[in-house]
């Protein structure tokens, strides 16, 4: 295919800056757009170049002249969502987090892989220059052998709060909204942990307005993530090993963000070097899902489905240790 044709399910914050990112992917095209409402998508197609609006995300699945759906709903609505895509024979590229839970995610792992369609997971982050030169610098052994990560990610939401943010129905919290981050860098440094502890601070809605994990591994290496919806935190990460250490600077999950190398102690800083684009960054994850199509790949080899259900069994485990809980574990 010489063009790839994208259509987005959902007209939100996160679906406006991966519209305006594609126009950076010179062999992919927005063609359509669904909403829950026609106005809705009406409003986006205003601002964003696009030549199908549809008021229904049934109207969209069933669109031919799409061949990949950016699925950029609140993550309750995931599963549905991607279900509904798969099941019309439409690649997915699920924003993050891909579920509520992992029996989501396998659900809706083995559907895209019984039907033979492309499912990828959206973790944009993955796909970033700054976190390919960091795993190369863990990769060559400048680290050494990786001892502890810290990460945080915390902000204070401004008026006014999207009501997704502590409902509980809408997997509320801040674990799945942006604790999902620190998870994704942690397993990507030391893998999946064999140990979990975890505690959280509830809202009166009964989910985490803030949540603390320690990873433990038997190699000895520990991992402390803290993410919070009550206060604005430094957005860093540290990973440090027995040769040198790295420091991802404010947004460490973001283009903006600065790779610091330390040698030693604090007075040793070097800056790395990372070549960027312009963008908010969301054209890397959107070209790597092209690349996949054209080569006929139904499953990405740089986010597998095998990270994607490793970040939501370790999400489970921390919820399950933080004692926090959603209508959908029911099932579990």
């Amino acid at each position: 295919m010489d063009i790839i044709r994208w259509g987005i399910l959902g007209c939100g914050r996160i679906a406006r800056k991966f519209a305006a990112d594609l126009k950076y992917v010179p062999d992919a095209r927005l063609t359509a757009v669904g909403a829950r409402h026609l106005e809705s998508a009406k409003a986006f197609a205003a601002e964003f170049p696009v030549s199908h609006v549809h008021g229904s995300y049934e109207d969209l699945v069933s669109d031919p002249t799409v061949d990949v759906i950016y699925v950029a709903s609140p993550h309750a609505l995931h599963h549905e969502h991607t279900l509904l895509c798969l099941h019309h024979k439409k690649a997915v590229l699920c924003e993050k987090a891909f579920a509520l839970n992992l029996r989501q995610a396998e659900e809706m792992v083995e559907t895209a892989r019984s039907g033979k369609i492309f499912l990828m997971e959206a973790i944009w982050s993955k796909f970033l220059p700054q976190y390919q030169k960091m795993q190369d610098l863990i990769n060559s052994g400048q680290l050494g052998e990786i001892k502890s990560v810290l990460v945080n990610f915390g902000f204070i939401p401004p008026p006014p709060v999207p009501s997704r943010l502590f409902d509980p129905a809408l997997g509320g919290g801040s674990l799945l909204d942006i604790g999902i981050y620190n998870v994704f860098l942690v397993l990507s440094v030391l893998g999946r942990p064999d140990a979990i502890e975890a505690s959280m601070t509830a809202t009166p809605e009964g989910v985490d307005e803030q949540c603390a994990a320690l990873f433990k591994y038997k190699s000895g290496a520990m991992a402390q993530l803290f993410s919070s919806l009550s206060s604005n935190l430094g957005t860093e990460a540290d990973i440090s090993g027995t040769k040198s250490r790295i420091r991802l600077t404010a947004r460490f999950y973001a283009p903006s963000a600065t790779i610091e190398l330390f040698t030693g102690r604090e007075d040793s800083k070097q800056v790395v070097p990372v070549q960027l684009e312009s963008g908010a960054g969301y054209q890397y994850e959107a070209r790597h899902a092209g690349e996949c199509l054209r080569k006929g790949l139904t499953e990405s080899p740089m986010m597998t489905h095998a990270d994607t259900l490793l970040i939501m069994e370790t999400m489970d485990r921390i919820r399950a240790a933080a004692g926090i809980h959603y209508a959908a574990d029911i099932h579990l």
